[in-house]
């Protein structure tokens, strides 16, 4: 017999409405010492992420790790986008044992956690494998991660995905929280980040609105 499809999205696929993302110690001094990817790519990626969540209204924790004694102040990509919110800082390496972030994460009650950090190995890595354990389905930003070296990014990523994370990119957030060019409510501020942050995909969309939508196109 054979399978039939059907037009239906996968349950795997992310919605604005089905998880909480989790934005975790993107601070001046980790990113010192972060090798593995270019600063102000990372920089870029975490922006992705930062206005795609607060367009498509998705719950946000925002963490630090002692903030005002060590590793300084977070990106001014999350706290321009996130000027008041309520920023947990902490002196764990692990933010999952944190009580006060547990307690962020249990107010918003998803069972689907979207997790990115700096450091991989450390603050992104301890955060996802004490959730996973504890039945949380969990995706990790992977370029919106990085570490003291590209082995250790790419061994903490392993790690992350041999535990049951799964991986994706910032841009490819973006875009599978948007999925349908045809929902409009969605559409300039999905184009919009793309066109400032999404590199020569962002470029291409310039241009065809340039050259296009004049006419009444979408994409």
């Amino acid at each position: 017999m054979s399978i039939k499809a059907i037009a239906k999205p996968a349950k795997a696929l992310l919605s604005p409405n089905d998880h909480a993302l989790l934005l975790i110690d993107h601070q001046s001094q980790m990113a010192f010492n972060t090798k593995s990817i270019d600063i102000t790519l990372l920089r870029t990626n975490v922006a992705i992420l930062a206005h795609a969540a607060s367009g498509f209204k998705v719950p946000t924790i925002i963490t630090t790790i002692s903030k005002d004694a060590f590793a300084g102040p977070l990106f001014s990509e999350i706290s321009d986008v996130f000027p008041n919110a309520g920023v947990t800082d902490r002196t764990t390496s692990n933010g999952w044992e944190d009580e006060n972030l547990i307690r962020r994460v249990n107010a918003i009650g998803k069972d689907r956690l979207v997790m990115c950090g700096l450091w991989t190995s450390v603050c992104c890595n301890g955060p996802v494998l004490s959730a996973l354990e504890q039945g949380y389905e969990v995706y990790v930003v992977t370029d919106a991660c990085g570490d003291c070296t590209g082995e250790a990014h790419e061994r903490a990523v392993q790690r992350m995905i041999q535990a049951g994370a799964r991986p994706m990119t910032s841009l490819g957030y973006l875009l599978e929280l948007q999925r349908d060019w045809a929902r409009l409510e969605t559409y300039n501020l999905t184009v919009d980040i793309a066109k400032q942050y999404g590199g020569p995909f962002g470029v291409g969309l310039q241009y065809f609105k340039t050259m296009f939508e004049s006419h009444g196109g979408k994409p």
